[in-house]
């Protein structure tokens, strides 16, 4: 490692990567690459992804003991926000095959020996104190609506949601304050742990990049987004085990779309102290 260094690279420089435009098509090309990736050597990533419905039914279970259960699907949803630091491993499978290097799933674990870990690690604590905050914020919501009492069971909880004006101010305004949490890490992480991963360019430069690539295709990254969130919901139903199939697809599929969005780095950048 070439020292500990987070707001620049190796070098204290600030490295602003070129972003490029791109089209739907790249989109559902990331995402074919991606299913390609996982069905390549879909026994490695089972060890890996494994983990999201373990860790999902052990959520709703403590949440369930505590009579939490209006934080059920806050959790749930919250998966989206540190998606892309726990698919750290997968991005390395795919930067190893693109590469023709050997794919077993010991080498996910290689991302421990990257320079730019510090980074790495800044922008996954980053991460964490926003999917903190989500579950804060959603319980403010339902405490301001329901008072500090929690729900007596979920079959309780389910009918006051679904068939209450205060339910269906809690779905509205839990959905909104969902969105902008979503809408916040898109925004500064969509390409940032690839680019991390496959050049040290520091967590500023990695976080702007990601800004700068959503400002440059608004239309392309909002479809992104839907379409993640759509594919995280559709694996959650079946008791989070769809998870162990979506995930794996999102992350090889994530490293694609970098490829697609952020120019080599032998293509021209701009480099400045920090």
């Amino acid at each position: 490692m070439a020292g500990f260094h987070v707001m620049a690279d190796a070098r204290g420089m600030h490295v602003q990567p070129t972003v490029r435009r791109i089209t739907t098509s790249d989109l559902w090309d990331a995402l074919r690459l991606g299913v390609e990736d996982f069905w390549a050597k879909p026994s490695h990533y089972v060890f890996l992804c494994l983990i999201y419905p373990i860790v999902g039914l052990i959520l709703t279970q403590w949440t369930s003991g505590a009579n939490a259960i209006q934080l059920i699907y806050p959790l749930m949803s919250g998966f989206a926000l540190v998606g892309p630091f726990a698919a750290l491993g997968l991005y390395e499978i795919s930067r190893r095959r693109e590469l023709g290097m050997n794919t077993s799933w010991r080498h996910a674990f290689d991302v421990r020996r990257s320079s730019a870990v510090p980074s790495i690690a800044v922008i996954g604590i980053m991460l964490v104190a926003l999917f903190l905050l989500w579950l804060y914020t959603a319980q403010s919501i339902y405490t301001g609506l329901f008072g500090d009492q929690p729900p007596a069971s979920i079959g309780g909880f389910i009918r006051d949601v679904l068939t209450t004006s205060k339910g269906w101010t809690l779905i509205l305004a839990g959905n909104a304050a969902g969105f902008v949490f979503a809408v916040i890490v898109l925004a500064t992480t969509v390409v940032a742990f690839p680019l991390l991963l496959d050049r040290d360019v520091g967590a500023v430069s990695a976080i702007e990049t990601s800004a700068r690539a959503v400002m440059a295709n608004p239309l392309q990254m909002a479809l992104w987004g839907l379409l993640v969130a759509v594919l995280l919901v559709i694996g959650s139903i079946p008791l989070f085990a769809g998870l162990a199939v979506v995930m794996p697809v999102l992350g090889h599929a994530t490293w694609h779309l970098y490829r697609r969005v952020v120019e080599p780095e032998r293509a021209q950048q701009t480099r400045r102290p920090m």
